[in-house]
């Protein structure tokens, strides 16, 4: 086609179609990074207005720290609980793992417990050495798919779950502000009252009765 010949038909639609994608490309692009972030954000907002989440049932789950302590949620009962999932090559994980330190420390005399369920597989001795370096002191664990699945799944790293003191999850959230957004829900739930012993409806054994004081005898 010589430079003084006209554009076919068609022509003239595709550059309309072009126009009309550049003058909206940023509204497209806006739109659909609210799209990809809303699943990921909506979490963190309830966290902070507390509306909990959906999740029915509580989570059963058992697991031996890298100390080689056994600790289940189920002992934990009573206490409110961040099950923290993440892994040492998350660049995220590290990125809220500081802060997660400082809710530990800020917390844990009220009846907060944090635990890190890392799902790093190899040598746990590189974990230790990781958490080592960063000067991390509550407890973690390695944990398999079977523990995160009891925990009703992750979709990515790190990921944040907040179980109340009747051990039923509050919130759930993903990424490295969770330690920041659930600072509100945190303390929600430690002004929560404990569960009674045994739950609802628990029977309680009466106590004994004291014995009886010896007294001299009355002389008649």
């Amino acid at each position: 086609m010589g430079s003084g010949e006209a554009l076919p038909p068609g022509g003239a639609g595709w550059r309309r179609g072009l126009a009309w994608v550049r003058a909206r490309g940023a509204t497209l692009l806006f739109w659909g990074v609210l799209l990809w972030a809303a699943p990921r954000l909506l979490p963190h907002v309830g966290a902070l207005l507390g509306v909990r989440t959906r999740d029915p049932d509580v989570p059963a789950m058992a697991v031996t720290l890298l100390d080689g302590r056994p600790l289940s949620l189920a002992a934990l009962r009573g206490q409110v609980v961040l099950v923290n999932v993440w892994a040492t090559w998350c660049a995220p994980c590290r990125v809220e793992m500081p802060l997660l330190e400082q809710t530990w420390r800020r917390h844990r005399a009220a009846g907060f417990t944090l635990l890190g369920a890392s799902v790093d597989r190899g040598d746990p001795a590189a974990v230790r050495a990781f958490l080592a370096q960063r000067g991390i002191s509550y407890p973690v664990a390695i944990v398999g798919p079977d523990v995160v699945q009891a925990l009703g799944g992750v979709a990515g790293y790190p990921t944040s779950i907040l179980i109340g003191r009747d051990g039923r999850v509050r919130h759930r959230v993903m990424g490295p502000i969770g330690p920041l957004t659930l600072e509100p829900a945190i303390r929600r739930a430690l002004a929560e009252p404990p569960p009674r012993a045994g739950g609802a409806g628990a029977l309680t054994t009466p106590a004994a009765p004291a014995p009886a004081a010896s007294r001299s005898p009355v002389a008649p």
